[in-house]
């Protein structure tokens, strides 16, 4: 029981990474979007 909580634990952070990459990028690239749609540069 103890190995299959520690495999668990090890496996749930790259999931939590994984979904605030997404969402930052998703953030990242509507600003991009939205820059090319004024003429802006993104910095």
């Amino acid at each position: 029981m103890r190995d299959v909580l520690m495999v668990a634990y090890v496996l749930v952070w790259p999931a939590i990474v994984l979904v605030m990459m997404f969402i930052m990028g998703r953030g990242v690239w509507r600003d991009v979007r939205r820059a090319r749609r004024r003429g802006e540069e993104v910095v």
